[in-house]
């Protein structure tokens, strides 16, 4: 049992762990229109940057898992959280594709360590209470996103300068991972055994449905404000309003997560809600106002809120492989496609352009819907 004054401190911890997750990479999309207009590169060369990005996301996930296995969480969580903090300014002032790509690189270092840790954190939470807390914990990583993209957004629009707008955002991740960091359990998190284990079928699928699904909010991420400023839609300076819009409603959506999983449960969760994000890309796509579009990012936002919770909710409960390896194979797969996913749309925009590189993702969204059905009934 995790006595109550620690359990409080452990939601606490964990909540601000999963909120400098999503502040920092959200932080970044506003920036990524000025990034290509500073170095002069088209699409293509942007989906290569990006790629730099996943690359050390997924390749510190892997080893993040290990040593998870031997050191648990927290210092995990430090060490990544600080890292954000500390590179985010430099993505606002590198001069060379070359420069930048290394900055991206050390960045989704840094986001894959963290990732790893706070969600193997939160399994071990939602585990000792016996209840749903993974929407919840998401929620905060949602906020995070809205609150950096809207944070960056905004002072873009004043005017800061974008060394400046990050360095604000730097101060607020250090506070907030500094606070964190004493809130943290020490325990449970620890593995015995080996610290590879062959994944086991109903996992890779699982971890395939969460690498479309993080693929479909890294485009938010990374392309959203090229869509709407490279469509006219809206002016640069205000190209992150789409992705604040998307990250707003993903909010609202695991906020009260938890109690729509315990209502209806995880499967009918997943299939009702891949209609909307469906719905979102066709009027994302089509969009002949900015208005439309917005509507468009509102739907696609609601409807993949709880997706990837309960994703992780099911990796956790199944029985064939230890769950802290299953999270990390689920958070490699998942970000592998939040990062390494939008290169491949930059290639699909530069040969067929972006609109329809949307599209494909709203197909690609389909295979979540008809795959549910399969992660309740395989094995456990």
């Amino acid at each position: 049992m995790i006595p109550s004054a620690n359990w409080s401190a452990g939601l606490l911890g964990t909540r601000l762990a999963f909120f400098v997750a999503g502040f920092g990479l959200a932080a970044w999309a506003p920036l990524v229109p000025l990034a290509k207009e500073r170095l002069a590169v088209n699409d293509r060369m942007v989906g290569l940057l990006l790629l730099c990005l996943g690359t050390g996301s997924v390749i510190a996930m892997l080893l993040a898992s290990v040593s998870n296995a031997r050191y648990g969480s927290r210092p995990i969580i430090l060490a990544g959280g600080l890292g954000l903090a500390m590179i985010l300014p430099w993505l606002a002032i590198a001069e060379t594709p070359l420069g930048l790509g290394a900055t991206l690189f050390a960045f989704g270092v840094s986001l894959g360590s963290i990732d790893v840790a706070m969600n193997i954190h939160a399994i071990d939470l939602e585990r000792a209470a016996g209840r749903p807390l993974m929407s919840s914990f998401h929620a905060q990583y949602s906020i995070g996103e809205f609150s950096g993209s809207a944070a960056v957004t905004s002072f873009l629009s004043l005017e800061l300068s974008p060394r400046s707008s990050t360095l604000v955002c730097s101060a607020v991740m250090t506070i907030a991972i500094v606070s964190a960091w004493p809130r943290l359990l020490a325990t449970g998190s620890r593995q015995q055994g080996p610290l590879f284990v062959v994944p086991d079928r109903s996992v890779l699928l699982i971890a395939v449905l969460a690498a479309i699904t993080f693929l479909v909010e890294g485009a938010m991420l990374d392309w959203s404000a090229l869509l709407l400023v490279g469509r006219n839609l809206l002016a640069e300076a205000h190209g992150g309003i789409g992705c604040m819009l998307f990250s707003s409603a993903m909010t609202a959506g695991r906020l009260s997560g938890d109690a729509v999983v315990a209502r209806i449960g995880d499967r009918a969760t997943l299939m009702l809600g891949t209609l909307p994000i469906v719905t979102g890309f066709l009027a994302v796509v089509a969009a002949p106002v900015a208005l439309v579009a917005m509507a468009g990012f509102l739907l696609i936002g609601l409807g993949i809120s709880n997706v990837v919770p309960v994703l992780c909710r099911r990796a956790g409960k199944q029985k064939v492989m230890p769950a802290g390896v299953a999270i990390a194979v689920i958070t490699t797969a998942g970000y592998a496609g939040i990062l390494v996913g939008p290169a491949g749309i930059g290639l699909v925009a530069h040969m067929f352009g972006l609109p329809l590189a949307f599209g494909m993702l709203g197909a690609l969204m389909s295979m979540v819907t008809l795959s549910a059905r399969l992660i309740m009934t395989e094995r456990r």
